[in-house]
């Protein structure tokens, strides 16, 4: 007698586990932190340098190859002309890269110059302070050998320039005596930033060398004030405390007996925590505007 079948059922197969499926998390190994500076960031901002010295030689290395070829060419009339072109290229090689290397030292003057053109200012306790927060925050953005000075001025304002093979950090007696800790901590981080990127090198040679305003600018770097804002307000992870620091500097009116009102000012401004202290009126169109650059670090 035939056994009878069941009837297949026609409702689909239904999994118990009615969650989402898994995923593996995998890191993509190409990301980078945008508020990490990147080795191709330095890179990028030390090339700069190098582009600025050959252009400046441009004229002597278009002399001297043409003189080069004509040596070379000359092998039909004696065949030990091309040795000599050969050799007076080789000689210009050696004398160009010593020039771009002594371009790139010419702004390791600028501590000297410094110290020569500010007294000191501010009492022990604020330079303690100074010291201390400089300390840490070095470590932390790996930068060694840095002095650290405040000087007699009614202006808020600070910089990190070289100096010879160190740094000198420079803090007004005004921002010492008026900022809270977390907008002095904002400043200090915004200097060491600039190292951190690259940016010191260049700045320093635009506050030395004899160029227009535009293309020291240019050479400076224009933006890079933002640029530091970004690294050092993601380091100290408080943005407000920087913010807060550009906002007394932007509402601050400026004495006529200030350093920041001199020509020598106008010419080392590129070095400057707010390089346009002498400004009365604000330009939110300029990243390296400090009204602006409050305004974007108060959005974060």
């Amino acid at each position: 007698m035939a056994t009878k079948q069941r009837p297949r059922s026609r409702r689909p197969h239904v999994s118990r586990d009615r969650g989402a499926r898994y995923v593996a998390p995998v890191l993509d190994p190409s990301w980078q932190n945008p508020y990490t500076p990147s080795t191709s960031e330095r890179q990028d901002n030390e090339r700069v340098l190098r582009r600025f010295a050959l252009r400046r030689r441009l004229p002597q290395t278009t002399v001297v190859g043409v003189v080069a070829l004509a040596l070379i060419a000359g092998f039909v009339v004696a065949p030990w002309l091309p040795a000599v072109g050969v050799v007076l290229v080789l000689v210009y090689a050696w004398e160009l890269r010593r020039a771009v290397a002594n371009y790139a030292q010419r702004g390791q003057t600028l501590g000297a110059k410094f110290l020569a053109q500010f007294s000191p200012g501010g009492e022990a306790v604020e330079r303690s302070r100074l010291v201390t927060v400089l300390d840490r925050l070095a470590a932390t953005f790996g930068v060694d050998n840095v002095s650290a000075f405040i000087v007699r001025d009614a202006c808020y304002n600070a910089a990190l320039v070289p100096d010879g093979s160190k740094f000198s950090l420079f803090v007004t007696s005004s921002l010492m005596q008026d900022f809270e800790l977390i907008e002095l901590e904002g400043v200090v981080a915004h200097c060491l930033a600039r190292q951190r990127l690259g940016l010191l090198d260049r700045e320093s040679l635009a506050a030395v060398t004899t160029l227009s305003d535009d293309a020291c600018r240019k050479f400076a770097g224009s933006g890079m004030a933002y640029r530091a804002d970004e690294v050092a307000a993601a380091s100290i992870r408080y943005p407000l405390g920087l913010a807060g620091a550009l906002r007394k500097c932007a509402r601050q009116q400026l004495a006529a007996d200030s350093f920041f009102s001199s020509s020598t000012y106008a010419q080392w401004r590129w070095v400057f925590f707010n390089q346009w202290s002498d400004q009365r009126e604000r330009d939110l169109g300029d990243l390296d505007d400090v009204e602006l650059r409050a305004r974007a670090l108060e959005e974060w």
